[in-house]
């Protein structure tokens, strides 16, 4: 008889979604929280993970989670840890504007989606490979970045748009691989309406949940 192959356990990926309800982060150019787009695209990039037999598991869904460090260690057995943002405007670059009769600012000169790891990580090279493959992934789907970080923020993979920002707790805290997302401009006014087109969203959860698998992949052989 036989022995049976053991069995391999799906890899597990917590999506975390930045910021909190009391706490929601940038303000789109229409007024809207950053919190209510990282939680559509965080739900988004969930449900492709599991379409690809991977356990994801939403991490602040419900917006309460304040301690970054508590983040992290919501999911333990987590094989990588993605947070999910959306990315401003220095204050001083906004111009203002009118939306629906009240007073909002915006800056249509920056778009496009960016990546970030820390050298604090207790796997920094893996963080930076998910980060650049997700990155490649994106921008084979067409998916256009920004460079506007790199201003502040040193090169990791200037190709895939990957940065370090190594002070991140949500990057340093965890005791996996963690990458954190911006998905794009929320003071860009064109980009707004893409980020909360639901088949955008899709479109871009179906690029990173392609880009964490093929990485899971690389990270579990032997």
């Amino acid at each position: 008889m036989l022995a049976s192959a053991p069995l391999i356990a799906a890899p597990v990926v917590a999506v975390d979604v930045g910021h909190t309800l009391a706490a929601g982060g940038a303000t789109s150019a229409r007024g809207r929280m950053e919190f209510e787009f990282n939680r559509d695209l965080a739900r988004e990039v969930s449900a492709a993970l599991m379409s690809r037999g991977i356990a994801a598991h939403l991490v602040n869904d419900d917006g309460r989670i304040a301690s970054l460090r508590d983040r992290p260690k919501a999911v333990p057995g987590a094989d990588l840890f993605i947070s999910i943002h959306h990315d401003s405007v220095s204050e001083h670059e906004l111009k203002p504007w009118t939306w629906q009769g009240k007073a909002r600012d915006y800056n249509d000169a920056f778009a496009g989606h960016s990546l970030f790891v820390s050298h604090d990580n207790p796997y920094p090279d893996a963080s930076l490979t998910c980060a650049s493959v997700i990155g490649a992934r994106l921008q084979r789907m067409g998916f256009v970045p920004t460079d506007k970080n790199a201003r502040r923020r040193t090169w990791a993979d200037q190709a895939n748009t990957v940065h370090w920002y190594d002070n991140l707790v949500v990057l340093y805290r965890t005791e996996v691989p963690a990458v954190l997302f911006e998905a794009g401009v929320i003071k860009n006014r064109a980009e707004e309406l893409q980020l909360r087109d639901p088949a955008y969203q899709r479109r871009m959860a179906d690029g990173i949940a392609t880009g964490i698998a093929a990485c899971l992949q690389v990270m579990r052989l032997p």
